[in-house]
C-alpha cells in the first residue's frame, strides 16, 4: 500500500481507492433483512460490530470465532487493490447480512432506504474522535498523509478529512433518526454501561436474550477482551495496510483521552468550532 491524496466524492472527501469504487457503492443492492451499522470514524464501530454479530451468534457462539470481524461485517465502501472490496463481499453474502458503513446519510445508496433497511448508528463525542481518528490515519496506510496533530486538527475542524464533516455526520443521522428505523447511541453511554445498551440493541433487532447472556456479551465485547482477541483487533492485516508499531488499532477505548493531546490553544479553537456547529442544542455530547 502506498499514501494517496483523498478525493472528493458527491463533495465529501474520501479515500481514494475508496472514491475508485464509488460507481459499485452507488449501485450496491441492499435487502430487506440486512442490518446496518452506521457511524462516523473511530466512534465505536468495531465495538457494535461485534456486538451485534455476538447476538445474532447465539444459536451458533462458533460464528464469532471463524473470522475476524471485519469479514463477518462488510464495510461496504472498502477497496484497496488486490482484495475483494466490500460491495464484492456483500454481493456474494447470503441473508440476513450485517453491514458497516462510515458514510454520512446524504451518500447512502438508495437501495437502503428503498428496502426499509434498520440501522444502528453510534456517536462519540467530536475532541475524543479527533485524537483517536489521528492515531488511525497515522497507523493505516490506505489514508493520506496526517501531517503534524496541529494540521490534522485544522482539517478535521473543517471537514478535510475522509468522510467529511464530524459535525453533519452526527447531526444528519440525528435528523434521520426521527424519521426513520434507526437506533441512534452515544459511545459514552456504552462505556458506562454496556448491559443496558446492549439491551437497546437486542430489542432492536426483534431478539429476546436471558439476561445472563447480554452480561456475557457485554464481557466478550469490553475493551480488555477485544484488544486481546485477534478477530476483533485487526492485528491480522498486513503491516503494509495497519502498522500497528505505530498505532495500534484498539488505542485506549476511553472518553476525555484528548484532554492528552490538546493543547490549550487548540481546545479554546475547537471549542468555538463545537459552539457554532452545534449551538442548537439538538444532541449533547459527554466528552
Amino acid at each position: 500500500m502506498s499514501r494517496q491524496p483523498a478525493k472528493l466524492v458527491r463533495g465529501m472527501p474520501l479515500l481514494g481507492p475508496f472514491a475508485a469504487n464509488w460507481e459499485n457503492v452507488e449501485k450496491f443492492q441492499a435487502r430487506p433483512d440486512d442490518l446496518l451499522i452506521a457511524t462516523y470514524p473511530k466512534s465505536g464501530t468495531t465495538w457494535m460490530s461485534e456486538i451485534v454479530d455476538q447476538i445474532v451468534a447465539v444459536s451458533n457462539s462458533e460464528r464469532c470465532k471463524t473470522a475476524a470481524i471485519y469479514e463477518r461485517v462488510p464495510f461496504l465502501e472498502y477497496a484497496v487493490p488486490d482484495m475483494p472490496s466490500g460491495t464484492q463481499a456483500l454481493d456474494q453474502r447470503a441473508s440476513p447480512r450485517l453491514i458497516k458503513t462510515h458514510l454520512p446519510v446524504e451518500l447512502l445508496p438508495k437501495s437502503f432506504w428503498d428496502n426499509k433497511v434498520k440501522v444502528i448508528y453510534v456517536a462519540r463525542n467530536a475532541k475524543d474522535v479527533a485524537v483517536s481518528y489521528y492515531h488511525f490515519y497515522r497507523m493505516a496506510i490506505v489514508h493520506p498523509e496526517p501531517g503534524t496533530w496541529d494540521e490534522f486538527l485544522d482539517s478535521y475542524i473543517n471537514g478535510k478529512v475522509c468522510f467529511g464533516s464530524w459535525s453533519a455526520h452526527v447531526k444528519g443521522w440525528w435528523q434521520k433518526a426521527k424519521e426513520w428505523d434507526v437506533l441512534y447511541l452515544f459511545y459514552e453511554d456504552m462505556l458506562e454501561d454496556p448491559t443496558r445498551e446492549i439491551r437497546k440493541v437486542v430489542k432492536f433487532m426483534g431478539k429476546d436474550l436471558p439476561e445472563e447472556t447480554v452480561e456475557k456479551i457485554a464481557s466478550q465485547t469490553s475493551f480488555k477482551a477485544m484488544k486481546q482477541n485477534e478477530l476483533s483487533n485487526y492485528s491480522m492485516v498486513p503491516s503494509s495496510v495497519m502498522d500497528h508499531s505505530i498505532s495500534p488499532f484498539m488505542r485506549k477505548g476511553v472518553c476525555g483521552d484528548w484532554k492528552n493531546q490538546f493543547t490549550v490553544a487548540q481546545n479554546e479553537k475547537f471549542d468555538e468550532y463545537y459552539q457554532r456547529e452545534m449551538s442548537d442544542g439538538a444532541l449533547s455530547f459527554r466528552s
